[in-house]
Parts: structure tokens; C-alpha cells; sequence
């Protein structure tokens, strides 16, 4: 009998390396900004496949919706590596305070667009 092929199991032990590293370096400030972009990201595919397979109808609700998912995960995405441990030599001069303010503020911008863009 030839011996079993283990390619097949090596994907899922590295996957479950990944999310044991991850569990085990990511602090939870870090874990809460990534699910807040897990759902960001989710919200964005689901408008989309609504649109392609129900309908666009009002176009403009969806531009809405969909631009802000998309301008609010990537406020989200420059928060995170901004308040990032690991990235503190790419940012001396921002502190997490600092940070979280202007993504409170950009968000705030981000949605006054978004709703005036809804009429």
C-alpha cells in the first residue's frame, strides 16, 4: 500500500499555525479592529452580490452604501496600522490617541459625503 500524501494536510496545519500565532500575538484592541474590518468587508461583498443578482434599483442607495464600506474599511485599515505595536517605528510621532481622533474625524467626513450623496 503506497503511504498517504500529506500535501493535503499541510495547508491545514499551516492555517491553524496562522490562527494560533494569531491568537496568541494579537492583542485584543488589534482583534477588535480586525473584526470590525471582517464585517466591513462582508457588508461590502453581500451589497454587491445584491446588486449583481436582485437589483441596483436605487443606484445611487447602493453607490452609497457600497463607498461607504469601502471608505470606512480603509479608515479602519489606517487605524490598525497605526496603532499597531509593530509598526511603531513607521509611526513615532502618532500616538493611539492621535490616531483614533483622526479616524473618528475622517469617519465623520466619510459619512456627511455619503448621505448627502443619498439626496
Amino acid at each position: 500500500m503506497p503511504p498517504k500524501s500529506t500535501s493535503s494536510s499541510a495547508p491545514s496545519n499551516s492555517v491553524q499555525s496562522l490562527l494560533k500565532s494569531y491568537t496568541d500575538t494579537t492583542s485584543p484592541r488589534l482583534k477588535l479592529i480586525d473584526t470590525l474590518l471582517l464585517f466591513l468587508m462582508l457588508s461590502g461583498i453581500i451589497q454587491f452580490v445584491y446588486c449583481i443578482l436582485v437589483t441596483n434599483f436605487p443606484f445611487n442607495a447602493f453607490l452609497a452604501g457600497f463607498g461607504s464600506c469601502v471608505g470606512q474599511f480603509v479608515l479602519t485599515a489606517s487605524l490598525r496600522s497605526q496603532v499597531n505595536p509593530a509598526n511603531r517605528a513607521e509611526f513615532k510621532e502618532v500616538s493611539p490617541e492621535r490616531a483614533f481622533a483622526e479616524f473618528a474625524l475622517g469617519s465623520i467626513v466619510l459619512h456627511f459625503f455619503v448621505y448627502n450623496f443619498l439626496g
